[in-house]
Formats: structure tokens, C-alpha cells, sequence
């Protein structure tokens, strides 16, 4: 007997090319276990359909321009075969599939992206009954968060999706307003972007429910949005493919409340901070993950909320022995009114081994600040060692293939 089709089988998705139901999507091809490197949404919703219907199968999905020669073998030599739609090039070691294994690469980061096992089950975070939505998935093809929109569709009917891809990103009001997207996913450089660049076409799509994730979520962002589309449920979410969706807060406030922290409630996922970093054990973590993931992101408690700034890593500057913190620069550079993007970063410098510098976007009516005045107005705010000494000006705020900038 055939398993039962998912719940959200009726759903409608639209991707460039096709513009149907689950169920009518055509089978992808190649073996049970298989690598799909795919050129577009259309044949990686093909994969995951296959997958959904077919128990047995293990299956990895990303796109074809993210995986490099030496990586492919990686996957044959696994047992994956690898499938670039419709060409199979066989897997070169014979093994039993995992059945139901999904397998997801991390976002690469802090090296070359790492291989994590999850099923539909634990990247399925949303359930109960949901207000019937048309959704828009602008994120990279086979990352977690696009599997988190991806899953919503698949098990919860009255969740439609409509797909962005790469070269549309630009135009996705317009391509949303065409479709009647209700609910919208992105990160916080995604939505500073859209507000930025296309603040009159984003007016016409009626959002009902607005989501950040992905990277720091600062009060400003939040504020803007909330201003936006005042009827708006905004919600951020933390999650990564190694811990899962961890933490959800919906009352538009950056951060969550500390109370979460220390607290053991059946169900939902442990949050603590150690030695400044957040970490979670959560039952929706990849598998094979420590009981307590170590996120490598900073965490502090802020008059009641815990706010993350930023990567441990990279946000420590230090200034001829005094210690900077990018994530605080930053703050700082935002909290101008006509500032609406910043990166804060270090630079090697004789004498001080490093100086802090910063890009910047200013908003369409900051026609009047200068560099000059932003570095006053950090100078007013910061101690000596932490004001940008090489500030930038940049006249668009970029972003890459994740949605996120390099902050």
C-alpha cells in the first residue's frame, strides 16, 4: 500500500516554470539515495515530493552553483548519487540508504559547509491549525530556513508558497504582489533592502505576517517594519541547521525575555548562556549534535532581553590592547537617524595592530551626513579606541545568495 500523501499535497506552489500543486509536481529522477544539485526551485520541489512520498529515500538538495568538483565526489564517495536534472552519475560506493534522511549543509560561514542529518519531522516546526497564507520563500535552495518554509507547506494545508529565485530578488514585491503573498520570510538585510530600494512596490503587498531570521535582529529593523504594516504580525525567529528553529518571539521587541533562559519546559528547547555565548540543547538539532550546542554567537542580557550581536569570532576588535566590539560600533552607526545599513569590521594598522572601520547606507534623506558627522556621532557615543577610523559610504546595501550581509 502507498503511504499517505502529506496534508499539504493540495497546496499550491509557484516556481519559475511550474505553477501547481504538490501533488501534480513531476517525480525527480535518480536512486533512492541521492544528491540533487539543482539550477532552480522547480526541480528542487521535484526532489522534495519524491522524497515525501517515497519512505525509503535519503536525499540532499542545494544548488548546483554552491557545490564544487571535489565536493560531488565527497557524495558519490558516501553513497549518494548525484543528480543534476535529468543527468545521474552513480554513486561509487554501494551502501543501504538511510530512509528518510534528509541531509542539509550549513551556510559555510566559518569554512566550507559541513553535511547535517535531519528527517521531515525535525525540520517540521510549525503545527496546529495556521491562518491560510501565501507564503514567500526568498532564501537559497536547500538551506534550513527555505526547508522550514518548504515543510510548513508541505504538512499544513491553506499554506501556499511562492519561490524567489537569485535573479528575482531584486523584484520580488512585484513577483509577490502578482500572487497575492500574504507572509513573508527574510532576513534583517533582506527586509533593510526592500524598504531601502522598493519601498513603493512592497507597499502593495498585503502582508499579513512578516518573519526575520538569519542574523542579528536589532530594535531599529523591528520599529521600521512594525511602521510598515502596522496590522503586521512580525516575528523573529533564532535557528540554525545544527540546533533547529530554537527560540520564536512575536511581540516585536528585539531579543527574547531572560526568563526563557535556565528554563526547562517539556517540549521546547533549553537556552543558556555561558561565558557570553548562547547555547541550546533542543530536540528539533541535527542529529548527532552535543546535548548542548555551542552557537558561537554572543548573547547578553539587556534590561530583561537577551539580545544576540553577533559572532563571537568576529566581533571582538582588538585596538592596541583595548578590547572593541563590532556588534556595539554597529549599534551605534544604526541608532543614527539617516543611517539604514552598517558593517563594522577590524583592519590590521601598524602600532595598534588593528583600527575599527565601517560601511554605512544612509537613507534617501540623509542627503546632508557626511563621514565626518557619523564619526562624530560615534565619537559622542564610544570611547576613543572603538570610533571607525576608515568609515565608507555606500550607495546600495549588499547582499548575497543567503539574504545576509557581511555585518
Amino acid at each position: 500500500m502507498s503511504p499517505a500523501l502529506p496534508a499539504g499535497a493540495d497546496n499550491t506552489v509557484v516556481a519559475r516554470g511550474y505553477t501547481g500543486t504538490w501533488r501534480d509536481l513531476p517525480s525527480a529522477p535518480g536512486p533512492v539515495a541521492a544528491a540533487h544539485l539543482v539550477s532552480d526551485n522547480a526541480q528542487a520541489l521535484s526532489a522534495v515530493w519524491a522524497h515525501a512520498r517515497d519512505p525509503r529515500r535519503e536525499t540532499l538538495i542545494a544548488a548546483s552553483s554552491r557545490i564544487g568538483e571535489e565536493q560531488q565526489q565527497q557524495f558519490l564517495d558516501s553513497g549518494l548519487a548525484v543528480v543534476h536534472p535529468p543527468q545521474v552519475t552513480e554513486a561509487t560506493t554501494r551502501r543501504d540508504p538511510e530512509p528518510g534522511r534528509i541531509w542539509l549543509l550549513t551556510s559555510g560561514s566559518t569554512g566550507r559547509p559541513k553535511q547535517v542529518g535531519h528527517t521531515l519531522e525535525s525540520l517540521t516546526t510549525i503545527g496546529g491549525t495556521q491562518p491560510r497564507r501565501t507564503w514567500l520563500c526568498p532564501y537559497a535552495t536547500g538551506a534550513y530556513a527555505w526547508w522550514q518554509i518548504v515543510t510548513l507547506s508541505l504538512q499544513l494545508p491553506g499554506q501556499d508558497v511562492v519561490f524567489v529565485e537569485p535573479d528575482q530578488i531584486d523584484s520580488w514585491p512585484q513577483l509577490a504582489a502578482e500572487h497575492g503573498v500574504t507572509a513573508a520570510s527574510g532576513t534583517p538585510t533582506f527586509w533593510r533592502q526592500a524598504i531601502f530600494r522598493a519601498a513603493d512596490a512592497l507597499a502593495q503587498v498585503p502582508l499579513e505576517q512578516i518573519t526575520l531570521g538569519g542574523e542579528p535582529v536589532d530594535q531599529a529593523i523591528l520599529t521600521q517594519l512594525h511602521e510598515f504594516y502596522p496590522a503586521a504580525r512580525i516575528s523573529w525567529i533564532y535557528a540554525s541547521s545544527e540546533a533547529g528553529a530554537a527560540i520564536v518571539v512575536h511581540d516585536g521587541l528585539a531579543g527574547f525575555p531572560s526568563a526563557w533562559l535556565e528554563r526547562a519546559t517539556p517540549g521546547r528547547p533549553e537556552l543558556r548562556i555561558r561565558d557570553g555565548e548562547l547555547l541550546i540543547a533542543s530536540a528539533k538539532a541535527a542529529e548527532g549534535m552535543d546535548a548542548q550546542i555551542r552557537t558561537g554567537d554572543r548573547a547578553e542580557v539587556v534590561d530583561g532581553r537577551v539580545l544576540i550581536t553577533g559572532r563571537i569570532a568576529s566581533d571582538e576588535i582588538n585596538v592596541g590592547g583595548s578590547k572593541a566590539s563590532a556588534a556595539t560600533v554597529r549599534g551605534v552607526l544604526l541608532a543614527h537617524p539617516g543611517v539604514v545599513w552598517a558593517a563594522v569590521k577590524g583592519r590590521r594598522a601598524p602600532l595598534v595592530g588593528n583600527v575599527v572601520t565601517a560601511q554605512v547606507v544612509l537613507s534617501s534623506e540623509a542627503t546632508e551626513c557626511t563621514e565626518a558627522d557619523l564619526t562624530a556621532w560615534c565619537a559622542a557615543r564610544l570611547p576613543d579606541y572603538s570610533v571607525p577610523r576608515r568609515l565608507k559610504l555606500l550607495p546600495e546595501i549588499p547582499i548575497k545568495e543567503s539574504l545576509k550581509s557581511d555585518v
